[in-house]
């Protein structure tokens, strides 16, 4: 189980990484293993309305498909039916792209996702596999 304090410090270390990394402001979500928000933190200007709907969307597909977004991403443009169907089936709620990341204990058992909005989908991802890390857990990007 992902507690709230060690969630919240994930979030805290995405946006210190992409401050450190000089990215665009980010916006990131923790999803527990059920896919239920448990911190939604934005960066000071990370604009747009869409923003943390996108990082839950991230985190949440990999959460519920069990992959990390870059091996959806993947699977997306070998199946682009599949994935078209599946937007409808989750209502709008995945987005397979690369910047949710799958959190892992030391089991190898997904406990949380994390998802990332702000910048380059492979930036967004670095941030998350950082935190991930720096957390003490097992990053899965996919």
């Amino acid at each position: 189980m992902l507690q709230l304090d060690i969630a919240s410090k994930i979030a805290d270390l995405v946006l210190e990484e992409g401050r450190a990394l000089g990215v665009n402001p980010l916006t990131v979500a923790v999803l527990d293993s059920n896919g239920h928000v448990q911190v939604l933190k934005r960066d000071n200007g990370s604009n747009g309305m869409l923003r943390p709907q996108i990082a839950q969307a991230k985190a949440w597909g990999a959460v519920a498909l069990g992959h990390g977004g870059r091996l959806l991403a993947k699977r997306a443009e070998l199946a682009p039916a599949f994935f078209a169907a599946l937007d409808t089936i989750s209502h709008g709620r995945v987005a397979p792209v690369p910047g949710g990341v799958l959190i892992r204990d030391a089991e190898g058992q997904v406990v949380g996702g994390v998802g990332v909005s702000g910048d380059l989908p492979d930036n967004d991802e670095k941030c998350a596999v950082a935190a991930v890390t720096a957390a003490g857990f097992t990053p899965d990007a996919g």
